[in-house]
């Protein structure tokens, strides 16, 4: 049997060569793919990929929201660069595992890996809460739903309940009392009862003992400061400056235990805010708010009034005024009386200006 040939040694050399190109072809292929993929998880991971060009974003993460519900919220705000590595990153990240409800900033310059460690953790951003121009309980519960994670008849069952209100020392009436108009800084995820809490917080922070003193110097409680201040601030919406002469001939009148006959609780009582001109129809409506028909302050606030309508009525003008009307020339400021004489011929030229003007 013959002997297979010996390879020679330059066959030998030939051989080791290949299998070193084909190693060092593939340590190059290697290294290439190695340094593609860290580029691309560098890339992924620690680049930008919100780009807001100075525009403040926010994006809600609701109770029920998986995680893709909350990165297609994500994605609808138009300032997420690179869509496909935000849910890349995410999923390597887990934060299916980690979705909580909340009000976020998607910040300039942030990175993947920052928004998610940011959505994870929960880190929301406040949100500044206010509320004006409000008449009524479910105005109210509407204008604070819209802007929490609580819906209106939850918050409008608290305001109802003559237990809760109760509990935090009001009633049904007077607690709109509690909201004083100010922008307030809190979670979107605040429920509805811990609102009330914080209402109430805040409530007890505005009467200062300086405000107690000046209140109990006119002989009012909290509630009937906020309810005359609620008919002051509806009397004089254009000009601040008059309302301390206002509150003074309103306190005058309860002083001599006159009727307030004040205008704006006869519309509140008609539950017409259309009302520009109240005639006879509307002054005989049978309602405690009817400050025509009954003496006294009404029930409760007929707005949420102002911080300056309050502080009007705590430190109002002292004057003889027991009478005052909108002036003839549309000005937003008030014609002021001692008597019912003066008063009437007020009135008259004001009535004579609604006439020309056609206001019925």
């Amino acid at each position: 049997m013959s002997q297979p040939a010996k390879k020679s040694a330059i066959e030998l050399r030939d051989q080791s060569l290949k299998r070193r190109r084909r190693w060092a072809t593939v340590s190059v292929i290697f290294t290439l793919t190695l340094v593609c993929f860290s580029y691309y998880f560098y890339q992924v991971f620690f680049t930008a990929n919100i780009e807001t060009k100075g525009k403040p974003t926010y994006v809600v993460v609701h109770r029920d929201d998986d995680w893709q519900a909350a990165l297609r919220a994500i994605d609808a705000s138009g300032v997420v660069v690179d869509k496909l590595s935000l849910h890349f990153v995410a999923k390597l990240m887990r934060y299916p595992d980690h979705v909580k409800p909340g009000r976020y900033e998607l910040k300039e310059g942030y990175t993947n890996r920052q928004l998610i460690n940011v959505l994870k953790a929960g880190l929301q951003s406040p949100l500044k809460l206010t509320f004006t121009n409000v008449r009524l309980r479910r105005e109210l519960a509407d204008k604070l739903a819209s802007q929490i994670d609580a819906q209106p008849r939850q918050i409008d069952s608290l305001l109802s309940s003559p237990a809760y209100t109760r509990s935090l020392g009001f009633d049904t009436t007077t607690v709109l009392s509690m909201f004083i108009p100010n922008t307030y800084e809190l979670y979107w995820n605040t429920s509805a009862e811990n609102l009330m809490k914080r209402m109430k917080k805040e409530y007890e922070k505005f009467w200062t003992p300086a405000r107690d003193a000046q209140r109990e110097k006119l002989n009012l409680t909290r509630a009937e400061v906020s309810t005359l201040a609620s008919i002051v601030e509806a009397e004089q919406q254009q000009h601040a400056s008059e309302r301390p002469r206002i509150a003074g001939v309103y306190l005058n009148r309860l002083r001599r235990g006159m009727k307030l006959q004040a205008d704006p609780t006869v519309v509140y009582a008609n539950r017409d805010f259309t009302i520009k001109r109240v005639l006879n129809v509307h002054l005989a409506k049978d309602s405690p708010y009817n400050t025509y028909k009954y003496a006294g302050l009404p029930p409760g606030p007929i707005n949420l009034p102002s911080i300056a309508s309050i502080d009007a009525v705590l430190q109002p003008e002292s004057n003889n005024y027991l009478y005052f009307c909108a002036k003839e020339d549309f000005s937003g400021y008030h014609a002021f009386a001692t008597n019912e004489t003066g008063h009437l011929l007020n009135a008259r030229r004001y009535q004579a200006a609604l006439n020309r003007a056609g206001i019925r």
